[in-house]
């Protein structure tokens, strides 16, 4: 089978590959779309991860081939999936804390979605494998795997109904947490991003406020959106870690800020940690996504018009 397959930061190569073998639990994927997460690009361009190696996660695709101990599924289904799956009984499994669990960064999609086929181990044709109807595209549903990512998210900031909402970055991550900050509820939704293009796209999904920090200063300009109350939520969807100093800045007293980077460059940061106490902020980390997550995410997508394609 043809792959894109990675070698090194400035080699990937698109050649022939041997098609995976599947075992007794597992299931053969006939590749319809993958989408490129910020993941597969950080990997690449940090290189951490050894070539050569089949990146991509968000996919979508029909089943050609299943294990003889696979009685869910059949060929021809389509479906999609994601790339961890936690253990359900570790400390953190038992706590909801579904993503620190030491398994889940282990389990992986080899070959990943850049390939004809991949295949879909055992444990993730239990937990994380799911139908989608036939009415719904394969681009759009290799949205759900982010869609879900975002929800994960979102999770954790509490949006409640007429909530202001502040997006730091308007990526691919940026705009769907706008898009569903949008669908719970926030009243107004304001994204900061450089790109002239990502803003113009935000405000055509639905975002009310697009920011352009080389223009504008973002505390000056959210104050006067939200006179002077700042936003309740910040959600920092970009690689710039001096964006939490930022957010803590501007986010309202009792809000959260939900930080959905891994801030390679520069991790450390100075903030006015006094805000935590005086006006009972909260900051709060987000990784990846749980098998609930994607349950929620698919009838999101498929259900709903809310969440385009970005």
């Amino acid at each position: 089978m043809k792959a894109s397959v990675y070698y090194s930061k400035n080699d990937i190569r698109y050649e022939d590959v041997e098609e995976p073998e599947i075992g007794d639990g597992d299931m053969l994927i006939k590749m319809h779309s993958c989408g490129l997460c910020g993941t597969d690009i950080h990997k690449a361009q940090h290189q951490t991860v050894t070539g050569p190696i089949i990146l991509g996660h968000e996919v979508s695709g029909e089943v050609v081939k299943v294990g003889k101990d696979v009685t869910r599924y059949r060929v021809g289904e389509r479906v999609v999936t994601a790339i961890h799956v936690p253990c359900f009984n570790c400390h953190y499994c038992d706590r909801g804390f579904f993503t620190l669990c030491d398994q889940f960064k282990k389990t992986n999609l080899e070959p990943g979605g850049f390939s004809e086929f991949i295949r879909i181990p055992r444990q993730h044709v239990e937990h994380l494998t799911h139908r989608i109807i036939n009415s719904l595209d394969w681009d759009r549903a290799a949205m759900i795997e982010p869609v879900a990512c975002c929800l994960h998210g979102l999770k954790s900031s509490n949006i409640h109904p007429k909530d202001t909402v502040l997006v730091l970055g308007s990526g691919t991550i940026g705009l769907v947490s706008a898009q569903l900050a949008a669908l719970k509820g926030a009243s107004t939704v304001i994204v900061s991003d450089l790109s002239r293009f990502k803003r113009e796209l935000a405000l055509k999904v639905g975002v009310t406020h697009a920011i352009d920090p080389a223009k504008e200063d973002i505390e000056t300009r959210v104050a006067e959106i939200t006179q002077g109350k700042g936003p309740d939520v910040v959600i920092i969807a970009a690689g710039v870690s001096s964006l939490v100093s930022q957010a803590v800045n501007v986010v309202r007293r009792g809000g959260r800020i939900v930080v959905f980077s891994p801030f390679d460059k520069n991790p450390v940061v100075e903030i006015d940690a006094g805000r935590l106490f005086r006006d009972e902020i909260s900051i709060v980390g987000t990784y990846s996504l749980t098998p609930y997550d994607m349950k929620e995410a698919i009838e999101i997508v498929e259900k709903t018009k809310s969440i385009r394609r970005t």
